[in-house]
């Protein structure tokens, strides 16, 4: 069974910045593609970024493209999601997922492998 836990979610500022990381555990984490999706209250959860294994492939939602980066530590069995300039709409619970598809976590939730707990993010003056 494959093992995430997601951590590194607090309550900032707009305009600040904030570093998640997901450990793995229980699989060969350098075979997965790993991805990360957010939940606002009210809304689906949605994709914001993805990783391939080796991390030579990256893609993320347009509404983050600029402000996060997703980077991945295969040695430490850790990916990462480093966002800067947050935005209130940024809001939301943050979950790590992982899949041996790189595109299948970027069709979105329906059908992704494994999934972490939530972290929550809570931008706000």
């Amino acid at each position: 069974q494959f093992q995430l836990v997601a951590s590194g979610g607090a309550s900032v500022e707009p305009g600040g910045s904030l570093r998640l990381s997901c450990a793995a555990s229980g699989r060969a984490f350098g075979n997965y593609a790993m991805g990360w999706f957010r939940q606002a209250p009210g809304k689906v959860r949605e994709f914001v970024a993805a990783i391939s294994w080796s991390g030579a492939r990256t893609s993320y939602t347009d509404s983050v493209k600029g402000r996060f980066t997703i980077s991945r530590d295969n040695a430490k069995n850790t990916v990462y999601l480093q966002m800067n300039s947050l935005k209130p709409e940024d809001t939301a619970v943050y979950y790590c997922a992982a899949d041996e598809s790189y595109s299948a976590l970027n069709r979105g939730s329906n059908g992704v492998g494994s999934w972490g707990q939530g972290t929550q993010v809570t931008v706000s003056s």
